[in-house]
């Protein structure tokens, strides 16, 4: 017999994931009572168990066969590596479970009511909790709304067939298909296809776009697509797939290339991956002032303040960059905003970061976004087949590069495209915030022998003096 339970909070956060769990950390560290309602039984959201967690433990593991397999360039001959599937999966599922058992004990440390179930607004004031142990009401006075998203699958290609996997599916890693197509040339169908061509599968992939990884510079970017055309078995650039149906154990497929016939194709699993869609249905939402644009994402103020000014929203439920980094900024922005107010959160500057090999990140002003926009801007690179540290370690084929304001010499963006990218950007996103100029970069002593020093040579090159690059 199911009960009915209500509890008084100060402030609820509704989703668990890298928004959801700091918003509630941050908040019980200022003394509030706080309430985090998820409907996983572990915290830490899609990031932690079906996105940016599983899928780099992943692609370090293809990485290292990578790497094995490059090492007789060197002088170092290995047998072929052997993959153990169930042993790779079990590594990446303690991985995941560690932490998350570290997230739970957190919010226990912190005096963070924990309640697993589906939180559904009654009102502005109330949510509606569904547990296994029946319906509990939570008062609140103040709520952070971060639902997160989920992978979208086109009706289309939905065939209710296990074969045709988001994210999600793919990083069970159930088998390693002979063939698979992968329909989505962004970063995650670019991570994923990594993986599973690193793990011997021949990867077909399929980008209406006439390229990948769209929004990154195309000299970042062509590093990348590089190293795909020697890892995929085929790529197929502003091409369509135009229907899926269920053949015997494969998927048939049909794929129209640019400027080319129709081509009927069989894969043993199809990855989706065209983008995600917000976790906002089913929210209660209807019974709030919150409103939500055509797409679902949740529409906020400056201060991520919903229509209802006591609810705020954060995270992939509003849109723009949909990254855990992001989400997490934004949960402490928004406890302040709520407890201690601030100033807007305006021109946050997000890196970004995606993890093939070569892995790219960028962060403030791409050089398309300066053009684009018109903002006066120059730009200078730094190519790593100059830089003694990527020589030594055979990752020459990486560039470093900043967007620069000719008149003040202040930095504007970096990009990189190289091994450990997503290391080297935090350099990058401190000199944005700190208003650094290239000056500042140039003369700050970088060890030897590092990648970080692309940067600075990079800077260098702004004012024609780069120690081991001369620009033509």
């Amino acid at each position: 017999m199911s009960e009915s339970t209500q509890i008084e909070t100060e402030l609820v956060v509704l989703g668990g994931g890298p928004g959801g769990y700091a918003a509630a950390f941050y908040a019980a560290d200022l003394g509030k009572k706080v309430t985090l309602v998820e409907r996983a039984p572990q915290l830490g959201g899609v990031c932690l168990h079906r996105g940016c967690i599983p899928s780099k433990a992943l692609l370090h593991a293809t990485h290292l066969k990578q790497e094995a397999s490059e090492a007789e360039n060197i002088g170092l001959k290995f047998s072929e590596p052997q993959i153990d599937l169930d042993k790779l999966r079990g590594w990446k599922d303690q991985t995941i479970n560690k932490l998350a058992d570290g997230i739970g004990k957190l919010a226990k440390a912190r005096g963070v009511e924990v309640i697993t179930g589906r939180g559904y607004f009654d009102d502005g004031s109330t949510l509606r909790v569904e547990t296994e142990n029946g319906q509990q009401f939570v008062k609140f006075q103040k709520a952070i709304i971060a639902v997160g998203s989920k992978a979208a699958l086109p009706r289309a290609f939905d065939l209710g067939n296990p074969r045709v996997m988001t994210s999600r599916g793919a990083l069970q890693l159930e088998d390693i298909p002979e063939n698979l197509l992968v329909v989505g040339g962004g970063y995650i169908g670019m991570e994923l296809g990594t993986v599973y061509a690193g793990l011997g599968s021949k990867v077909t992939l399929v980008e209406s776009l006439d390229r990948i990884l769209t929004g990154v510079d195309k000299d970042l970017m062509r590093p990348v697509l590089q190293s795909a055309k020697q890892r995929f078995d085929t790529i197929h650039l502003g091409a369509k797939v135009g229907s899926m149906a269920t053949d015997g154990s494969q998927i048939k497929t049909l794929i129209t290339p640019k400027d080319g016939e129709a081509l009927e194709l069989r894969f043993d699993r199809v990855l989706v991956a065209v983008g995600r869609a917000p976790f906002t249905q089913d929210l209660g939402l209807d019974n709030t002032k919150i409103k939500t644009n055509r797409h679902g994402f949740i529409e906020v103020d400056d201060k991520l303040f919903t229509a209802e000014p006591h609810i705020a929203a954060i995270g992939d439920c509003i849109g723009g960059a949909m990254l855990a980094h992001k989400a997490h900024h934004e949960a402490r922005k928004t406890v302040d905003a709520i407890f201690q107010p601030t100033e807007p959160l305006l021109n946050m500057n997000v890196p970004a970061v995606i993890f093939t090999d070569p892995e790219v990140a960028w962060c403030g002003l791409t050089e398309e976004q300066a053009k684009a926009d018109g903002v006066n801007h120059k730009v200078v690179k730094f190519p790593w087949g100059a830089s003694g540290r990527a020589m030594s370690v055979g990752r020459t084929n990486g560039l470093t590069k900043l967007i620069v304001d000719p008149d003040t010499e202040r930095m504007l963006g970096m990009g990189i495209a190289g091994n450990g990218a997503g290391e080297l950007i935090g350099e990058g996103i401190l000199a944005l915030e700190m208003g650094a100029t290239a000056f500042d970069l140039a003369h700050t002593i970088h060890p030897h022998p590092t990648l970080s020093e692309t940067i600075m040579e990079a800077a260098d090159v702004f004012y024609g003096h780069a120690t081991h690059f001369k620009r033509g």
